[in-house]
Order: C-alpha cells, then sequence, then structure tokens
C-alpha cells in the first residue's frame, strides 16, 4: 500500500484573464480510492480536474499525480493513467471499435477489446460511425476508452450523464471493480446517489477551493430528522425537558413534528417514551437522516448560478 496519495495537489491557483477559476485550492486523493470531486458549475473543478490530467498548466501552486509533474513528466505520466472526456478526444468519422482498438494499441497491455466492448453494449454498434452514435453510446465508447489501457489512475467526467438504468448500473459496477483491481479512480459528477453510491471520499469545492472533504458518512455527520404526526398543538416545552441541550423540536405544520438531533436508541426511546406518557399514539414514525445533497446545498447555497 501506498502511503504518497496519487494526487496531490498545493496550492493550486488558475486564472483566465482578470477571472481566478481555482484559487489556492488543496486536494490529495488516496491511492486505490474512488474519489468524487462535486461542485455547482463554475465551481472550479473541472480546471482543477484538467490540470492533473495535463490538460492545463497551474499559475501558482504544485500538482503531483502518482508523484509526477502532468505537464513536465507528461510522456511518464499518460501511458499510466486514463481520461475520459466529456466531449472531444475521438475522431467523428470513425467507428467505435475502429476507435476502441486504436486506443487500446497505444498501451503495452491494454485490456480485451471485444470483452469489454461486450461488457458496455458497444458490439452492437461497433461499425456506426461516431458522429451516429447516440449519446449514451458516445459516453459508454468514451469509458471504454478511458480504461483499456490498464490504468493506474482513472479520471471519468460524468460516467454516466445521459445513460439509461442499465447502462448506469453496469457503469457503477465497472467503477466498483476498478477499485477492487486497486485502480484509483477520480470522477466528478452531479449526481448524488452516484457519490454516495460510490465514492470512499467526497471532495466538494466551491469559489476555487475545497470546502469540505470526508467521506459520505462524514460529510453527512450523525444528525439526523425524526417524524412522527399527532394531535395538533402538543405541549413541546416537555419533550425538550427529556431531549438533549443540542436537540429542536418544532411543529412544521399543525400536527407533524420534527425533532433533528444526533440520532441513537436513546434519543428514539425518549420520543415515544414521552409520546406514551404524554397519551399520544405517534403516527408515521421515521427516520430521515441528512443525505449529501443536503450537505451540498447546505455548503454551496441553494441558488442557481
Amino acid at each position: 500500500m501506498h502511503a504518497d496519495p496519487a494526487v496531490e495537489v498545493t496550492g493550486l491557483v488558475k486564472r483566465y484573464g482578470d477571472k481566478t477559476a481555482v484559487d489556492g485550492l488543496d486536494l490529495a486523493i488516496a491511492r486505490g480510492s474512488v474519489t468524487a470531486v462535486l461542485g455547482p458549475n463554475g465551481a472550479g473543478k473541472t480546471t482543477t480536474i484538467e490540470t492533473c490530467e495535463g490538460y492545463r498548466r497551474p499559475d501558482a501552486g504544485t500538482v503531483r499525480v502518482l508523484g509526477l509533474d502532468p505537464v513536465a513528466q507528461a510522456g511518464r505520466l499518460r501511458p499510466r493513467i486514463g481520461v475520459m472526456l466529456q466531449s472531444g478526444g475521438v475522431y467523428a468519422g470513425a467507428r467505435a471499435l475502429e476507435m476502441l482498438r486504436h486506443t487500446a494499441a497505444l498501451y503495452a497491455d491494454p485490456l480485451p477489446v471485444g470483452p469489454l466492448a461486450e461488457r458496455l453494449g458497444l458490439d452492437s454498434c461497433g461499425r456506426t460511425p461516431y458522429r451516429r452514435l447516440s449519446g449514451g453510446q458516445q459516453q459508454r465508447l468514451a469509458l471504454a476508452m478511458a480504461v483499456v489501457g490498464r490504468p493506474e489512475l482513472v479520471f471519468l467526467d460524468e460516467p454516466t450523464a445521459g445513460l439509461d438504468p442499465q447502462a448506469r448500473r453496469a457503469t457503477w459496477e465497472l467503477v466498483s471493480e476498478l477499485r477492487a483491481a486497486g485502480v484509483t479512480v477520480v470522477l466528478t459528477t452531479h449526481q448524488m446517489d452516484e457519490a454516495e453510491q460510490l465514492a470512499d471520499d467526497v471532495a466538494i469545492v466551491d469559489r476555487g477551493r475545497v470546502i469540505a472533504q470526508g467521506s459520505p458518512d462524514e460529510l453527512r455527520g450523525s444528525d439526523a430528522q425524526l417524524r412522527f404526526d399527532g394531535p395538533a398543538g402538543l405541549d413541546l416545552a416537555g419533550l425538550r425537558k427529556v431531549l438533549p441541550d443540542a436537540a429542536s423540536v418544532t411543529e412544521a405544520a399543525p400536527g407533524s413534528y420534527r425533532v433533528e438531533a444526533a440520532l441513537d436508541a436513546a434519543l428514539l426511546a425518549a420520543v415515544t417514551g414521552w409520546c406514551a406518557d404524554a397519551g399520544v399514539m405517534p403516527d408515521k414514525l421515521a427516520v430521515q437522516r441528512r443525505s449529501l445533497e443536503d450537505v451540498f446545498l447546505d455548503l454551496t447555497g441553494r441558488e442557481l448560478r
């Protein structure tokens, strides 16, 4: 197991004219992990990833990928990484399997093209020119081209955008298998459930910096919302007395109650015990934990950009 990270970004700054896209960003990605990089549009995540891939040169700061400078040492790095682009990188007139075989030939020990194409549903459209492929087929071809070279690290940009449920599930399974094989996966996505399902670590980027990083569980925290219905206008002062000081109790709508706190068995017992003492039968008793989307919106705001 490597102690040094697969990706290490320190104080990264990238400007476009008078606009600062990345503003002193720090990011470390462990080897063999799946890391999701999330952020609103314009947050700087795409510029950061493109800098790690060697497509952009930093204005300040350092970037190391597999211990190498992705610009100065690109010749040594590129055979060891895979890159899935949202668009570009494929000749419009090239047939799907023709392009995948060409990409495989660039690597010393590529995956067998046939089984990979079959797995991603490309065998049926293998003779179709790229420009005539559907959006989902183009996306699956881009994914296949990113992994066919057996990379140590792969960057996946919105890997399931535009995919139907079957193709999305196949992509998730492939990412999980890459992780199990020790491949480091860095994915950008707007799908919060995808990040929760796949990622060991999540980095949230906003205004050119990483504003939060941790596992999905760490970011969600232990706070949860306990909901129940009952008669309107209950005296909540008594309920507050049996709960921890940090807990909050509200009647969100007449007869609809919310308890927000770090949830454990004792808290649940305290609420149901109070209901029993008060002669209240709680209806629709349910626990709702914070989702990764809740965390994301709390950190980056809810306004459109």
